[in-house]
């Protein structure tokens, strides 16, 4: 044990002085861009929210938030890296009325913890830097305590957002036939518990967005901008009809909307920037969980349906980045170096 912690020390102070890897660097600006508009969203929650539970949860994230901005801003600070621009005070409106309900709240801060496990594990698994996998060891922690003290504040108020439960089976058996996945007669057969599972939590995933897109189509400055976050809400929604056809069929329950928790709030308190950069992060959250539930799905009549949705929710995100070009507001990752333009930019270079 001694051996091991003179070892993990060595490493620690000798790994600072490795460059970041292209990996790390993803994560760290994804994370940084991501934490500093859930920090604003959350502030505004603070100013609007009214349960005194719900205050206290939304705080504890909004902290959290916070201190993962501050964290990757020193790494970058140390790294001589400059620290993206972001979302801050700019992107908020301190005096606008309530745009969602408390319960609204929770449920966001407690899906977009969920999401977060996925993403950050990915980010600790891909890391190789002592100093970066400590990082995102820890907002790994912080996703799971989020998400664990979010479950139970839903509990505690009358809603629930686990998956159906199915009886459990009496024998271990083995697939038969062949039927059991074709696309013709393999849709009669009941659902598997993996296939409930991913169902269930796209449902969830679009009950999240369809509420957002709504609340953002009542608010943003623009005909064109209302009308992107109202396509949202319409394609949110034909994926909620979709996938809970399937659970209804099997007499499952489906996951409740949220659209009645959106206000009639027509005064917007988050920048059409930071909306439209919200819409792009939910896009991109869709199109992985599509990916996760399509490697699962053994039915093919259920894989060809999620596969029908992933061009329809690119285009939509693609709309979405052109859009946030032609306003200036897509802040550019990191990326390789360009190794033609500086050819071209080199004193020896003839351009006739």
């Amino acid at each position: 044990m001694k051996k091991d912690s003179i070892l993990k020390e060595e490493i620690e102070e000798h790994q600072p002085n490795k460059q970041l890897t292209s990996a790390e660097l993803a994560d760290l600006f994804s994370n940084f861009m991501g934490d500093s508009m859930f920090s604003c969203v959350f502030e505004h929650y603070l100013q609007v929210v009214q349960d005194d539970e719900v205050k206290d949860f939304v705080e504890f994230a909004l902290a959290r938030s916070r201190r993962h901005v501050q964290e990757i801003g020193n790494i970058f600070k140390t790294e001589n890296i400059p620290v993206p621009v972001g979302f801050g005070e700019q992107d908020i409106r301190k005096d606008a009325p309530r745009l969602f309900s408390d319960l609204f709240m929770v449920f966001y801060i407690t899906q977009m913890a969920s999401a977060s496990l996925l993403l950050y594990g990915s980010a600790f698994s891909n890391a190789t830097r002592q100093d970066i996998i400590n990082y995102f060891r820890s907002t790994l922690n912080d996703s799971i305590e989020t998400y664990e003290r979010g479950r139970h504040l839903l509990l505690s108020k009358g809603m629930d957002i686990s998956s159906p439960t199915i009886p459990y089976p009496n024998k271990v058996d083995f697939v038969e036939k062949k039927s059991f996945i074709s696309i013709l007669t393999g849709r009669d057969r009941p659902l598997t518990a993996n296939e409930i599972k991913h169902l269930h939590y796209n449902i969830n995933t679009n009950i999240l967005g369809k509420s957002l897109m709504l609340g953002f189509s009542q608010v943003a400055s623009s005909e064109k901008i209302r009308k992107y976050f109202r396509d949202g809400a319409v394609l949110a929604d034909k994926q909620i009809k979709s996938f809970a056809d399937h659970l209804l069929k099997q007499d499952l329950p489906s996951p409740k909307l949220m659209d009645d928790h959106v206000t009639d709030s027509t005064t917007s308190p988050f920048s059409d920037k930071l909306m439209m950069y919200h819409g792009s992060l939910a896009g991109n959250v869709a199109l992985t969980n599509m990916g996760t539930a399509l490697s699962q799905m053994m039915r093919h009549d259920l894989a060809a349906e999620l596969m029908k949705f992933l061009p329809v929710i690119g285009k939509y995100n693609n709309d979405g980045l052109n859009m946030m070009i032609e306003h200036g507001w897509f802040e550019e990752p990191f990326t390789a170096t360009d190794r033609k333009e500086l050819s071209k930019s080199s004193p020896g270079f003839n351009k006739n």
